[in-house]
């Protein structure tokens, strides 16, 4: 008798160790989709040229088609919609937030050093560039992790 409890209790923690370990992996995977999703959007944002200023010798980024470019793209690799909500039948469950979306222009003095202390985050551009932190939360499986939010940083320059 007290095998077959001990086999009925080892299931339980070997089980529990399978929901565990399914759970980081997804998370994982789920952190690499979300920052190569951002990564496309913001090198995508960064490559929206000011055709007017372009045409006097500035390089500039329009803003207005850099953040349009930007969230058509992490829409896209993240599959969500216009409201930044996850289609229906799609991994992510809540809406992915846009915390920080920031246009660095030929107004500033290059190279140029963006700091968030709240955020540990430095990051040095050499040229015009798209800074953008997204917030992300990971739907779990089981319920053995608790509940994980991602802040994804990312920025790209201009390429000229």
């Amino acid at each position: 008798m007290y095998k077959l409890l001990l086999m009925v209790l080892m299931s339980v923690v070997f089980m529990s160790l399978y929901g565990l370990q399914t759970d980081e992996e997804l998370a994982m995977h789920t952190v690499f989709q979300g920052k190569h999703g951002l990564n496309n959007a913001v090198h995508a944002a960064a490559q929206q040229s000011d055709a007017a200023k372009l045409a006097q010798g500035i390089h500039s980024i329009d803003e207005t088609r850099a953040r349009e470019a930007a969230m058509a793209y992490l829409q896209a690799n993240l599959r969500l919609n216009a409201d930044n909500e996850p289609l229906p039948d799609t991994f992510l469950q809540s809406t992915v937030a846009v915390d920080l979306f920031k246009v660095v222009n030929e107004g500033e003095i290059f190279p140029y050093t963006y700091r968030d202390d709240a955020q540990d985050y430095t990051v040095t551009l050499e040229r015009p560039g798209v800074i953008m932190f997204i917030r992300l939360a990971f739907p779990r499986t089981y319920t053995v992790l608790q509940p994980i939010t991602w802040t994804i940083k990312a920025s790209a320059e201009m390429v000229y």
